[in-house]
């Protein structure tokens, strides 16, 4: 069998990221391997997210280029996978009718026979209805040998359904994978050399209390802190509501589990986190970071924030900014409140005009950017762990790599330190990462 060509492009978060790499595996055993080219491919893949209008938008415009890729190869094919084909479903044909393929979040697995499909009888492929279960969580992906850092899906989906937020209607509910599967997932990646896995899920926290698990997020952590060959676990993302005293106890008990956390406040004001159904308060939020920071005193807390939610007052806005103050973050990932179709928010009253919106990120990231910069310069002078997982793309004379708490580290060294964990002495803080220079 000769083999074809596929071109994946990826939007949106980690969980993503993996979902393609899991597609790719699908997608060996018809015959195609990657290629890092679009006009070389027989099989173009655009794996979507449509958290936000932007990143919808951008699948849109991406679509566009790849349209005239068609006419001077008609045997190409193109398919949407994703949160935007799942939103969207045959309606995208109207948007882009060249598409071959619509392939929602509940049918990745089907993908090989929807493409034979779609090259049997000429026409496009849509496959968009929820299933009770998702096969596709527990497609494992066995990495290139010497990969340092791998995903693990979990579970997937979210019962949560915040006011602004499209998962539950696109995802579906809550799925958790069975325990001893993801088990045995973790430790053929470290039968394969990998050093760092993160656990992925829309809301890792509840692991075990959706159907499928059977045990609960602290004790997931713990057997997988036990495999051998795994030096580092990491997980995102977390809900505040759902961030028990056990699984914040393994932050002091597991050795393995790094210290760093994303877990998004979306607001500090109390009024809005009930606005946005987020059932938990700016208090509880605190009493949380407390907690983790008494089990684990160098955890890096990272955190989503958005900005113009349907009602917040500027009394409610610098709410957030208190907060942010007594937390200060390492980083930040903030938005603009962005409307979402079918979403509870979308019936709320007291919109925020786009120019006020826009005033309250700036000043907010400005904030963060201090914070962040602070946090940098303290590290200045002390000596971190890094696990290298690359060449820097800086300069080829430097490889980089990741502190337990999630630091990017740039230093000079070749590629036999890749996937080595060495100390290194920080020299200079920048934004957006560290230089270091290697000990011993």
């Amino acid at each position: 069998m000769a083999t074809k060509k596929l071109f994946i492009r990826t939007f949106g978060c980690q969980m993503n990221v993996h979902d393609s790499e899991q597609l790719e595996e699908l997608l060996k055993e018809p015959g195609y391997a990657r290629t890092e080219s679009a006009k070389d491919a027989d099989l173009i893949i655009v794996n979507t997210c449509s958290i936000r209008d932007k990143a919808e938008q951008k699948v849109y415009s991406q679509l566009g280029r790849y349209r005239h890729l068609k006419k001077t190869n008609p045997h190409l094919q193109i398919g949407v996978c994703g949160c935007v084909a799942q939103q969207q479903g045959e309606r995208l044909l109207e948007k882009a009718p060249f598409l071959d393929l619509v392939i929602g979040t509940h049918n990745l697995d089907r993908l090989p026979e929807c493409i034979a499909r779609a090259r049997q009888t000429g026409r496009p492929v849509v496959e968009t209805g929820f299933r009770k279960a998702v096969p596709s969580i527990g497609i494992p992906t066995l990495p290139a040998k010497h990969t340092v850092s791998a995903f693990i899906t979990i579970m997937q989906g979210c019962d949560n359904y915040c006011a602004f937020c499209v998962v539950p209607y696109l995802r579906g509910r809550e799925e958790s994978r069975k325990f001893e599967d993801i088990l045995a997932e973790a430790r053929a990646l470290a039968a394969r050399g990998v050093k760092e896995v993160t656990l992925l899920g829309q809301n890792v926290n509840s692991y075990g209390i959706s159907p499928g698990g059977g045990r609960s997020f602290a004790e997931l952590l713990r057997a997988i802190g036990g495999i051998g060959g795994i030096e580092r676990v990491r997980f995102t993302t977390s809900h505040p509501k759902d961030l028990s005293d056990d699984i914040v106890a393994c932050f002091r008990d597991v050795k393995t589990l790094c210290e760093s956390i994303h877990l998004p406040v979306q607001s500090g004001s109390d009024a809005v986190l009930a606005r946005m159904n987020r059932r938990y308060t700016s208090a509880d939020y605190l009493d949380r970071v407390r907690k983790l920071r008494e089990a684990s005193p160098e955890i890096a807390i990272s955190s989503d924030i958005i900005v113009g939610f349907p009602g917040e007052a500027e009394q409610d806005y610098q709410k957030t900014l208190d907060l942010m103050e007594k937390v200060r973050f390492d980083t930040l990932f903030s938005f603009q409140y962005s409307e979402r179709p079918g979403t509870a928010a979308v019936g709320l009253d007291g919109k925020v005009s786009p120019e006020e919106k826009r005033r309250r990120l700036i000043e907010l990231q400005a904030l963060q950017d201090r914070h962040t910069q602070e946090k940098h310069d303290r590290l200045v002078g002390r000596t971190v762990e890094v696990l290298v997982d690359g060449k820097s793309r800086n300069t080829p004379r430097d490889v980089t790599g990741r502190t337990r708490s999630n630091k990017i580290v740039n230093f000079a060294g070749g590629g036999e330190l890749i996937g080595k964990t060495v100390r290194v002495r920080i020299v200079e803080a920048f934004l957006h990462s560290l230089r270091g220079e290697m000990l011993g």
